[in-house]
């Protein structure tokens, strides 16, 4: 089953009338059945705001944008912390190739400073010698 057919078979569970859109209340016991509370007000707020026409219904279009951010997001928080693991200093912003040759390390991976100066030179985009959070989030993907 491809994705197409796996949104398609969730909006059609939470689309419990058929008419084509999530309206507050199917978004309201969808988020229940999930163990979640939500109450009508929250549902009509979060159908205004994540839905694109402005007719307080979330289509399919809609469902698809709304699971598809959620991933994206998770994704950068996991590269974040993977990031974090590999940077010079916490909080520092940066990997540097001692860093690098750090962790490396840890992993079992023997490489030289200067092999990891090599590495980081591939994706070093502004060529200032360590990796930032975007350019280390572009050599991962």
């Amino acid at each position: 089953m491809d994705k197409k057919e796996q949104y398609t078979r969730v909006f059609g569970h939470i689309d419990t009338n058929g008419d084509g859109k999530i309206s507050p209340p199917e978004l309201q016991i969808c988020i229940g059945k999930m163990g979640e509370e939500l109450s009508l007000e929250e549902a009509e707020m979060a159908a205004a705001l994540l839905g694109s026409d402005g007719d307080g219904l979330l289509s399919m279009e809609d469902l698809v944008n709304i699971v598809e951010s959620a991933n994206e997001e998770e994704k950068v928080s996991d590269l974040k912390k993977a990031f974090n693991m590999y940077e010079e200093k916490e909080g520092s912003g940066r990997i540097t190739p001692k860093s690098l040759r750090r962790m490396l390390s840890k992993l079992g991976e023997s490489r030289t400073v200067d092999d990891c100066k090599m590495m980081i030179a591939k994706f070093d985009v502004n060529g200032d010698g360590v990796l930032s959070f975007d350019e280390f989030r572009e050599m991962m993907a």
